[in-house]
């Protein structure tokens, strides 16, 4: 008996197959017994002749990879036959031994074998080792060496952290929804495929376009996609019979305590949402960037031979698992009616964007999932949200300096026309009283409570700016429903963030309260810190267009995409660079990229966020019209009420609150051991979490002690007697930014 009954999965692509899969299943096999995949490793089975007939991988990059010829379908094979061994080798040598240390320095060596600008390698050891010394060479050569760093980094991540499996296995650990979705992309090695997939077409993705967000979403989505497909085909091997538990279903099971069923039908939820986001990513978001980029047709041309190559992957990477005895599949859509549904697909449209020309598989409820997306009704009257016991195990410190700063933060946003401008009377965005119920300093006073005066009131002049712009989009931009405009608006603040000297001229609170932050910022530092800085107050601001772009289309986002999405909007960055650069030079940069601070820092930002969306329900969803709210998704994907969606999210923020105190108590001892990190790197880093730790326990004192939720305010700011109409935007661009309804 099946642990469960296949669900009815969405798939908008049609399978195609590729002439040349016997020839790859012939070249593969002979292949695998040269590398030695065969043959016994430290006394114990991996693979024989049979389980790779069994598998059939062969059949997998036929499907996937249906355009190529011969000699790439067998290189591609190949690679994938290496990678599902060393999954197996891995898990016979150091999972099920729980070896840590020989683990770690297993895939240490494995680096050694994916060189950029060569190919000098190591003598191998193992079959895993020699299938990358004949790989490599195969591979690299014809390709730039940005994809050659690329594909270097998603191998390295595909191997190293499935330290991070193992470490859950020996502690009998399940990871949390949003932890498990961030590492699944780099443990089951889909971005991976993705950089194989530009191989195969023969269409590498422009560099400078490589890490925009459509490109980024399209692989995100790919990768997800493939990987919760994986986990529902999987389930029975790995969680029933081979003790692991790194599979989505598990994890649904363990977070909302629901039954194998119904875990397994809310993967494949989350699995039809990632896939409907590729869509729009495709169809919407790759368009607006290459008109922004200026793209020339070659370029389109890649990346649009690049999305088709995902697409092509997605539906034969479904096919396959269908297919393989190595997964779950009975009661699967492969059988009895193969045949016609091959016809089917074969007459069907396959190019980019062609399956709105298709009626896919699992459509109707899906279909159904994606319009819910778009009817909501804006400005629904909710009133206070009942909030839950909320997790905090770290001491309030608050800043001495606290009254100082609170009158200070209302005389700068005065000097930048935040409140009360004179010449524009009752146009403001903001009144004194607004300021002062808002109480900017307070949260500075929790989060840095050992600054100085200067320090703090800069840190309130930072908040204050940041909310402004906050409230701004929703009074002012939104209404218009005007991208082009959005984006312009943003383009125009990049101006005020220079290397040396601003020439552009401000032109309303926006502009010159940046301008006036960026300055007096960015005074001491140097040119790598100023970059950094930047990126962070830029993707706040870009955030802010993503959020546009789904108030055109009138889109609650999916959940994946809003928590990602999420921080940036908050602007977790921005805060976190401000405490990294002054840290100076104090920590290596290959340390700050470990996923060890990504995740220290990833686990505040999430708990912080969720939390202000907790506090923020009813004055988005009742005064402002706004859905990016973690409640508002949660409510749109599970379908259930305001409070069952309120418990969801205090789950997942404890959950992320829970897994930040394990980063501080494991992880950084380990990461301080492993790159052999001296006494004043470690107490940066420890300096780093205990910020964290006030950063936190202050954004929780401080949304209690706000007047910004509380209804009565609410009521008396988005409701006045005398209904007030908003700042209206000036500068270059910016006329069509004319709110068409008075706020409330």
């Amino acid at each position: 008996m099946q642990p469960f009954e296949l669900p009815d999965f969405y798939m908008p692509y049609p399978a195609r197959l590729n002439p040349h899969l016997e020839a790859a299943r012939a070249h593969t096999r002979d292949w695998a017994a040269q590398m030695g995949f065969f043959e016994p490793q430290e006394g114990r089975h991996i693979w024989d002749e049979t389980d790779l007939e069994r598998h059939d991988y062969g059949l997998l990059c036929a499907y996937t990879h249906p355009d190529c010829d011969s000699a790439e379908l067998n290189l591609i094979t190949d690679w994938y036959v290496w990678v599902f061994y060393f999954d197996d080798h891995f898990l016979e040598l150091f999972k099920k031994t729980k070896d840590s240390a020989g683990a770690r320095e297993y895939l240490r060596r494995l680096r050694d074998f994916m060189p950029i600008d060569s190919i000098d390698m190591p003598e191998p050891t193992n079959p895993v080792e020699r299938g990358l010394v004949d790989l490599w060479p195969r591979t690299v050569p014809e390709m730039s060496v940005d994809w050659r760093r690329r594909f270097a980094e998603t191998t390295a991540a595909l191997l190293e952290e499935s330290r991070w499996e193992l470490a859950n296995i020996t502690e009998d650990r399940v990871a949390n929804p949003i932890e498990y979705i961030e590492m699944r992309r780099k443990v089951g090695g889909a971005p991976w495929s993705a950089n194989l997939v530009e191989h195969a077409v023969h269409a590498e993705v422009p560099a400078d376009l490589a890490g925009t967000r459509p490109l980024r979403v399209l692989r995100d989505t790919f990768a997800d996609a493939v990987h919760l497909r994986n986990d529902i085909f999987s389930y029975e091997r790995e969680v029933q019979n081979e003790g692991e538990n790194a599979n989505g279903i598990l994890v649904m099971e363990r977070f909302l305590g629901c039954d194998t069923q119904t875990a397994a039908n809310l993967v494949n939820d989350t699995l039809t949402s990632r896939l409907q986001q590729f869509e729009n990513t495709a169809l919407v978001e790759l368009p607006l960037l290459f008109t922004e980029y200026g793209a020339a047709p070659q370029e389109q041309a890649d990346v649009s031979l690049y999305a088709k190559g995902l697409q092509d992957w997605q539906a034969g990477g479904h096919e396959w698992h269908l297919r393989s005895s190595r997964y779950m599949n009975k009661g699967g859509q492969a059988g009895a009616d193969a045949p016609a549904r091959r016809l089917a697909e074969l007459l069907a449209p396959s190019g980019l964007g062609t399956s709105a020309l298709r009626i896919p598989r699992g459509a109707e409820g899906a279909g159904l999932k994606r319009v819910k997306s778009f009817l909501h009704a804006p400005l629904t009257a909710v009133g206070p949200t009942p909030l839950p016991e909320i997790y905090m195990p770290y001491t309030l410190r608050l800043n001495p300096l606290l009254d100082t700063a609170r009158e200070h933060v209302v005389s700068w946003a005065r000097q930048m026309g935040m409140i009360d401008p004179p010449e524009l009377a009752d146009h403001n965005l903001w009144s004194e009283k607004d300021l002062r119920d808002f109480d900017f300093a307070l949260c500075a006073a929790g989060l840095d409570p050992d600054a100085d005066q200067d320090e703090l009131d800069l840190a309130s002049e930072w908040l204050t700016w940041g909310t402004y712009v906050d409230d701004y989009y929703p009074a002012v931009v939104f209404p218009t429903r005007n991208i082009a405009v959005s984006r312009l608006l943003v383009r125009r603040l990049h101006e005020f963030m220079p290397d040396d000297v601003a020439t552009a001229v401000p032109a309303n609170p926006l502009e010159l309260g940046l301008a006036d932050l960026w300055s007096r910022t960015t005074l001491a530092m140097d040119l790598d810190q100023k970059h950094e800085f930047r990126s962070a107050v830029a993707k706040f601001l870009e955030a802010c267009e993503w959020e546009t772009v789904n108030h055109n289309l009138h889109r609650i986002p999916d959940p994946v995409d809003f928590v990602e999405m999420r921080r940036d909007t908050f602007g977790s960055d921005l805060t976190q660079a401000l405490s990294r650069i002054s840290h100076g030079n104090l920590v290596p940069p290959q340390v700050y990229r470990t996923q060890t601070l990504r995740n220290l820092e990833n686990t505040a930002a999430d708990y912080a966020v969720m939390l202000n969306d907790l506090f923020s329900y009813q004055k988005e969803t009742e005064f402002e019209g706004e859905f990016h709210n973690a409640v508002r998704v949660m409510q749109n994907f599970f379908e259930c009420d305001r409070d069952r969606a309120v418990t969801i999210v205090n789950d997942l923020m404890t959950a992320r609150l829970q897994q930040f105190e394990r980063v501080v108590a494991q992880e950084l001892p380990i990461l301080y051991e492993e790159y052999e990190l001296d006494d004043a790197t470690r107490r940066t880093l420890d300096q780093r979490a205990a910020e964290l730790q006030d950063w936190m326990a202050g954004i929780l004192h401080w949304h209690r002690g706000t007047g910004r939720y509380r209804e009565q305010e609410l009521i008396d700011r988005y409701r006045p007697p005398a209904a007030r109409t908003f700042l209206r935007p000036s500068g270059l661009g910016t006329g069509a930014l004319r709110p068409s309804v008075n706020r409330g």
